[in-house]
């Protein structure tokens, strides 16, 4: 087939409609609601599209850790999504709905690291008491599932996570710098966020080629 018949064949009606459909339109529809929204929140449009790092005339690595903490966050919660969308018959329901919890509980948490939820919006007294008792009923009604693809994996995350927010609890009364603590802190945080990614990409994984 020569270069010109793929080309034909690759912008077809059919294939432009496609990515019109699922893939332009709401990505403009999410510019515009954005830009609108947050102009009228009082922001210019410079602070609405430029990155943070141009506006302040700072380093493009400040914040580097955190940011691929994100990231981590993010991956994790593609991997289940992205198993999700393409499903097939074969799975089991728990699976399914295993992988659209961890899923959602990724993007939240991406969503607070993002933008600093916890520390600016809702009190971290009510989040990370919410966050444990999610990942209880994860445990208590998916346990025998988890422990069968990952449950290596999943109770790392947890311990990670659980010594970050221990670290930040008693920071104040630690015999360390405060930058020693937050080393601390943060690290824990970022090796929980690496285990959850690992043990979504082992969730999404699980039987693929059955």
């Amino acid at each position: 087939m020569s270069i010109l018949s793929n080309m034909r064949a690759a912008f077809s009606a059919e294939a432009v409609s496609r990515v019109g459909r699922y893939c332009l339109l709401p990505a403009l529809g999410f510019y515009v609601v954005a830009v609108g929204v947050m102009s009228a929140g009082g922001f210019s449009l410079v602070e609405i599209l430029r990155d943070p790092a141009q506006q302040t005339q700072t380093s493009s690595f400040l914040g580097f850790v955190s940011s691929i903490g994100t990231w981590l966050w993010l991956s994790a919660a593609v991997f289940c999504f992205f198993r999700v969308a393409t499903w097939v018959d074969m799975q089991t329901a728990p699976h399914k709905t295993l992988m659209k919890l961890a899923g959602g509980f990724s993007l939240f948490l991406a969503v607070d690291d993002f933008f600093l939820i916890h520390d600016r919006y809702i009190t971290e007294g009510i989040l990370i008491p919410a966050y444990a008792l999610f990942l209880a009923y994860l445990i208590k009604r998916f346990w025998a599932l988890i422990a069968e693809i990952d449950g290596a994996a999943f109770l790392t995350a947890g311990a990670m996570l659980f010594l970050s927010v221990l670290v930040d609890a008693v920071q104040e009364i630690l015999p360390i710098p405060y930058g020693a603590s937050q080393a601390l802190e943060e690290g824990f945080k970022f090796l929980g966020a690496a285990a959850w990614a690992y043990f979504c990409f082992r969730v999404a994984a699980w039987r693929l080629n059955d």
